[in-house]
């Protein structure tokens, strides 16, 4: 491979003001599109010398025929060119967005004479402010329900509000108390539009001011005996208080902001964008990215502020956009969100407080939603099957693993060591085979993979053989049988340590860790099993005795199920070493005189983890009832001596 590329412009040539760059295939085809607040600076570093760059930016240079740039005013320019290029060209090497579905929203219709609101997923209606977007559609409808009881605004469609308007007649909404439009001949134009106005304002945040005008209406109408009018008051304060339980108080009143949760691996981001509007949380949206380029964390909160605003209203853009990471370009962020809204807005990342509590939920919630894709991807059928033909294709198999296994090596500090095997049959886990491993004695991880291969391919012939004799057993008895007319005798074999020979066998780790697992494989004399390992760093999957890894697509179905793989191994290896550690300890503990199971039990649970335990005092100790001084005392010394010993 040469070292140059053949595109790569001569020195001085790049300008070093700020701009946009573009890289293009030989069909003209964009391939990435950035900015850079140095041009020069930037685009060196994809022309270093190609053994030096990530694969997959190797990759992408490498496809590329030809770069090209432009020189912009300021860094806010490039910001703003960056972003509509990649409108424009949807570059396959930039981040892919894909919304988990279209969300239902709240629309008011503000372009028309007499405003209605209506439930939607069409963020195009010219001139309509939008609420939301809620996670399910009848919570739009049930909002609305409330909201008209108290804003009582057209909700009939264009083509009954036509007629009513025409013939004096009011609408059919309007006559079962359903629409409080024009149309209901209850109401002017003008008066309704003042509703409208308030409906607006209270869904933007605005609820304290509404809450405190009804109750003195409701008082006045009270101490005037006018009770009808007093009841209506109440009704409408109840479904104020009704709409205002579904979106709990989570910071002050004042509030407005947009908090940005991001849960990211080398393959895929998830993002929660929680929308809070008077300090209530008004709508949650949720998207997947999948990620070509390794870029970092403040690269794709640049990126997804970008996308989230890039097309929204002023009124959609709030005062405060809080963030996990603050992008390299914060500043130029917050001058181009202050152009589009009018006002100023501040990006920060919350750092204490309220505000920081509720982006960890955010967080949270993205974690769990980027597990959630995961598992769907390779629990779909079509997915899995696609997976398995890739993955056949890139090892250079000859037939589809449908059953691979996959190991990891844990220890802590180089104690405790412990190794997994985990068993995917046909793309989905098979947990009643997992296995776990102790490892004694060893000098690395690559040792510890070499033992841990060694015992489990030693099982392969001897289960096999098993299998025949008992099926040679089996046919036998049943010849007898039939040949005496007797009932023929069969007895059962426990179960086998391992189920079957795997097609694969994927290791955690790169080229050390395959090399440890081929050794193993020649000197148990299975070479027949397929072998690869996948490195987390770039995620580049290793086969053995190769000099480079072999690249699967970021979005293959392939490296999901591998990733998926690893991951397993790494979460169930983990576990038996926590269980391990806690064995360890209660065996320990089971030493001093006087302490039972029980009172074990009762230490293990009122400290809540083993390092706890270990760290406390013999006073803290004798915080649990039934545990005196001496007592205490004993249980700190041999924890301490259990410790040293370690």
């Amino acid at each position: 491979m040469a070292e140059a590329l053949p595109y790569k412009p001569k020195k001085g040539e790049i300008p070093t003001q700020p701009g946009v760059y573009r890289f293009r295939d030989a069909d003209g085809r964009v391939l990435y599109v950035g900015k850079a607040k140095n041009l020069r600076a930037r685009l060196s570093n994809y022309f270093a010398p190609l053994h030096t760059l990530h694969e997959r930016t190797r990759r992408m240079v490498t496809t590329a025929t030809s770069v090209e740039w432009t020189v912009v005013a300021s860094d806010v320019e490039s910001l703003q060119l960056e972003y509509m290029w990649i409108q424009e060209f949807s570059p396959p090497f930039n981040v892919r967005y894909k919304d988990d579905k279209s969300y239902p929203y709240m629309a008011i219709t503000l372009a028309d004479e007499a405003p209605r609101v209506i439930v939607t997923r069409n963020r195009r209606i010219p001139g309509a402010r939008y609420f939301g977007p809620y996670p399910k559609i009848w919570a739009v409808h049930d909002t609305i329900d409330l909201m008209i009881k108290v804003f009582p605004i057209r909700t009939c469609s264009d083509a009954s509000y036509k007629k009513a308007m025409a013939t004096g007649r009011p609408c059919f909404p309007g006559q079962i108390g359903r629409c409080g439009g024009p149309c209901s001949m209850k109401v002017t134009v003008e008066e309704h539009r003042a509703i409208v106005d308030d409906f607006v304002a209270f869904m933007s945040g605005g609820d304290a001011r509404f809450t405190r005008e009804l109750t003195a209406r409701m008082r006045e109408a009270s101490a005037a005996m006018d009770y009808e009018s007093a009841a209506v008051y109440r009704d409408r304060l109840q479904a104020i208080d009704a709409v205002l339980s579904r979106s709990s108080l989570v910071l002050s009143d004042d509030t407005d902001a947009d908090l940005f949760g991001i849960a990211e691996d080398e393959l895929s981001a998830a993002v929660q964008h929680f929308v809070v509007r008077g300090g209530r949380v008004r709508g949650v949206r949720a998207t997947t990215i999948d990620k070509e380029l390794d870029i970092s964390g403040a690269d794709l909160v640049d990126q997804v502020i970008q996308r989230t605003y890039g097309g929204a209203s002023a009124g959609d853009i709030p005062r405060q956009v809080l963030v996990p990471t603050l992008p390299d370009d914060a500043a130029e962020l917050e001058q181009w969100l202050q152009e589009r809204r009018g006002k100023r807005v501040s990006v920060q990342v919350a750092q204490r407080g309220r505000k920081a509590d509720l982006l960890r939920t955010a967080t949270l919630n993205a974690q769990q939603a980027l597990l959630l894709h995961k598992t769907r991807r390779t629990s779909d059928y079509t997915a899995r099957t696609k997976a398995l033909t890739d993955l056949q294709l890139a090892l250079g198999m000859d037939e589809a693993p449908l059953r691979i296994e996959c190991y990891d090596v844990s220890h802590l500090s180089g104690t405790n060591v412990v190794a997994s095997m985990v068993v995917f049959e046909d793309g989905l886990p098979r947990k009643d085979q997992y296995r776990s491993f102790s490892v004694a004695e060893t000098t690395d991880d690559t040792d510890s993979l070499y033992q841990v291969l060694t015992r489990r391919l030693a099982h392969v012939d001897r289960d096999e053989a098993a299998d025949e004799r008992d099926a040679a057993a089996q046919a036998s008895v049943e010849h007898v049988g039939a040949a005496s007319d007797e009932e023929p005798v069969v007895t059962e074999r426990k179960r086998p340590r391992f189920a079957y020979r795997p097609q694969l066998l994927v290791v955690d780790g790169g080229a050390p860790q395959v090399a440890a697992a081929a050794r193993a494989l020649e000197d148990a004399g299975h070479t027949e099993i397929a072998l690869c390992g996948i490195a987390k760093r770039l995620e580049e999957i290793w086969l053995p005795g190769e000099e480079y890894p072999v690249i699967l697509p970021r979005t293959s179905e392939a490296l999901y199920l591998l990733q998926r793989l690893r991951d397993e191994a790494h979460r169930f290896a983990i576990t038996h070493q926590r269980k391990k550690r806690g064995r360890d300890i209660t065996t320990v503990l089971a030493e001093v005189p006087g302490l039972g199971d029980a009172r074990i039990k009762a230490l293990l649970k009122h400290f809540g983890s083993v390092t706890a335990l270990r760290r406390a005092s013999a006073d803290e100790i004798m915080e649990l009832p039934g545990i005196g001084p001496k007592l205490a005392a004993s249980i700190e010394r041999t924890l301490a001596g259990s410790e040293a010993r370690v």
